[in-house]
């Protein structure tokens, strides 16, 4: 028996659960069941990650305190996975008393191994607020071309780019004060130290997916650079040890919460276990990451550099999935197909979408579609046509003219012992997270099953004057064969799994139990195990998936008039772009930006706001319309192309402070990134 500690990406607390992040959920949760069925034992353990401005930002949108704002999603985050079948052994939150002190540990011990560097940085202070002012806090006259009224880094007349401590005559805009120049400490981890350990730990046989090992090498050539942990307040988070109005950036102390996840779960539900025995430097048990692939660079580089420093362990290994497509797209509200789990569950069986992901999944890491055309046929067929038929096909006669019980002797136990064998391959290939391959021989199995009752035909037996005793054996044979295809399906169908083995009435449904044919054994009355997929209720779920757009207000005909002539007067002939002169083109700057933070923006259908590091003192905060085709976990940690220079502009939810650059065709959209290898505050050239 080997100890096994799996968890899962902690899902962001400022919004719900979607298709698109049950992808990794339901691997997860399939591979720890399949694990458990083989006789290992396997704490499940998973947590909100609640810090972070984004939090912070919805808390005030919705007018509560941050700590109401995860509860609030907390339950329904924890409503959504019950409701799919992902069942963790404790759910925590990272802002919990247990990560505040071990985040806090583990940066006193890198601190004092020498991997915390403090590098100040000068910005401007608010002597009335009491705090350091980011640039859309600070208004001055431009040092450029003397234009007043100007944000505290761009000229909207001129266009120049400046640091606000260059602003002219600046003013706070919180309260009207004139701003000092005060200095900000900023506290980076030294990730450099780790770069030779982090090559080797990244090439360990088995940590992780090939591809992956192969992608982070672009990161050791262009050379690891300090890791900045820390943020100012405001921010909704930990303070730093020994500094005070300092915080752990949210990357810090999220996987921490795997750690303080599993700490409370020993306290509050199994004492017996031990955290050392875990998380120590050598130990033996087995400790695994299931993560998107959006998140690998957080997890393969910063995480295990974080725990090696700090003379802990590191994970055994990471289990990474690519992202979804709903019919071959990315997820789109027009479209109705980006769809949240609550929506799912109105009308339709979640273990349809937990077969039909396990009929997707592998361990390479892939992109997956939920093709919802192909969804409908292939539950249908395997699942109701297949599996669940041979049950309905022969238990009726059982029950009906054999008083419930199974014949005395197995008619075909060569059969049913090609049946048991199977499991010890479709045992490796779910250990091996090729659930897809395990899901083909299974199947392949069920065929087989079908194929002996079609050749047999009880229900043309049955008719036959002495033939009771066949009909019993054949019968007899199937629900043995139903039996072992129930026991394969378990960790994929757990639902469907408690039904079978109360119809059957086992005292273990294990992947050791198949190895017991019955014979002689009584059963219960056979009740419907599933029902056929309904297009109507999969169409129903798209169209309540859709957003409904209020059609905006009518504008008096003469204003009407006006913004018709103007478009009409602005609209250039097709094929037709206004020219620009060269010196036009060199005035955009454009950088390369890290998506520091993203958050969906309350009133707007189209909107993400995006926190941006370009280098500079002061992230930037830009508001980009991509909503419809991305979320905010698929940019989170992204590289992205902005300009830079691009005059601020006020919108209803705030100040946009540049453009991220993105390109379409009419069908979809998709951010520019630069090459591998640009790092934050990078000219694009």
């Amino acid at each position: 028996m080997r100890n096994i500690l799996v968890t899962n990406a902690l899902p962001y607390a400022n919004g719900p659960i979607h298709m698109g992040h049950l992808l990794g959920y339901i691997q997860a949760d399939i591979w720890v069941r399949a694990m458990r069925a083989m006789g290992h034992d396997v704490t499940y353990v998973c947590a909100d990650d609640a810090h972070g401005t984004a939090i912070m930002l919805r808390a005030e949108a919705n007018g509560i305190s941050p700590e109401a704002q995860i509860a609030n999603v907390q339950k329904e985050h924890i409503r959504d996975f019950d409701g799919f079948g992902v069942h963790f052994d404790h759910y925590d939150s990272t802002n919990s008393e247990e990560n505040k002190n071990r985040s806090s540990e583990i940066y006193i011990k890198n601190r004092e191994a020498g991997n915390i560097a403090v590098r100040p940085v000068k910005q401007l202070f608010d002597p009335e607020k009491g705090m350091f002012l980011s640039d859309r806090f600070i208004k001055g006259t431009c040092p450029k071309c003397k234009a007043e009224d100007q944000y505290g880094d761009s000229c909207e007349v001129c266009g120049a780019t400046y640091n606000a401590t260059e602003l002219l005559n600046p003013k706070s805009t919180l309260s009207g004060a004139a701003p000092v120049e005060k200095s900000s400490d900023h506290y980076f981890f030294k990730l450099p130290n780790f770069a030779e350990y982090l090559q080797k730990w990244t090439r360990d046989q088995g940590r992780l997916p090939v591809s992956i090992a192969n992608k982070l090498d672009e990161w050791f050539e262009a050379g690891l650079n300090d890791w900045d942990i820390s943020r100012d307040a405001p921010y909704f988070g930990f303070e730093i040890p020994d500094a005070p109005n300092k915080y752990f950036y949210v990357w810090v102390d999220a996987p921490i919460g795997y750690m303080s996840s599993f700490e409370n779960y020993i306290k509050t539900k199994r004492p017996e276990l031990n955290f050392n025995d875990y998380w120590k430097k050598d130990s033996e048990n087995e400790v695994y990451h299931f993560i998107g692939k959006d998140i690998v660079y957080f997890h393969a580089l910063f995480w295990p550099a974080m725990l090696e420093g700090a003379n802990y362990r590191t994970p055994s290994g990471l289990f990474v999935n690519g992202f979804l497509t709903v019919n071959g797209q990315k997820m789109s509200k027009s479209r109705g197909t980006f769809i949240k789990a609550e929506t799912y569950l109105e009308h339709l069986n979640p273990e349809y979408l937990r077969y039909y992901f396990a009929s997707k999944l592998s361990d390479k890491v892939e992109d997956s579609d939920l093709n919802l055309d192909d969804f409908v046929q292939k539950v249908n067929s395997d699942l109701v046509g297949k599996v669940v038929n041979i049950a309905s096909r022969c238990a009726k006669f059982i029950n009906t003219k054999f008083d419930n019980k199974l014949s005395t002797t197995c008619a075909e136990p060569e059969l049913v012992q090609s049946f048991i064998d199977a499991g010890s391959s479709i045992a490796a290939q779910y250990e091996a997270r090729e659930f897809s391959a395990a899901i083909r021989e299974i199947m392949a199995l069920a065929d087989k099953a079908n194929q002996y009752i079609d050749e047999k035909k009880p229900w043309a037996l049955a008719k036959q004057e002495g033939q009771e005793q066949q009909v019993h054996d054949v019968c007899s044979v199937g629900i043995n064969l139903f039996r072992q295809l129930a026991v394969y399906l378990a960790p994929v169908l757990p639902t469907l799994a408690q039904q079978v083995q109360a119809f059957l009435q086992l005292e273990s449904f294990n992947f050791e139990s198949r190895k017991d044919i019955l014979v002689g054994h009584e059963i219960a009355l056979f009740q419907p195990l599933m029902q056929r997929v309904d297009p109507k209720a999969v169409a129903a779920m798209v169209d309540a998936s859709k957003d409904s757009l209020a059609a905006p207000a009518e504008a008096p005909k003469a204003e009407k008039k006006k913004e018709k002539a103007k478009e009409k007067k602005a609209e250039p002939k097709v094929g037709e772009a206004e020219s620009i002169t060269i010196d036009d083109f060199v005035k955009v700057d454009l950088r390369v930006a890290e998506v520091v933070e993203a958050a969906t923006v309350e009133g707007s259908d189209k909107l993400l706001q995006l926190t941006l590091n370009v280098g500079e003192a002061e992230p930037r905060n830009v508001f980009s319309g991509i909503r419809e085709f991305y979320q905010p976990e698929d940019l989170k940690g992204k590289l992205v192309v902005m300009v830079a220079n691009l005059a601020p502009r006020k919108m209803r939810f705030g100040i946009s402070n540049g453009m991220v650059l993105a390109a379409g065709n009419g069908e979809g959209v998709w951010v520019i990134s630069p090459e591998s290898g640009a790092k934050p505050g990078d000219k694009v050239s």
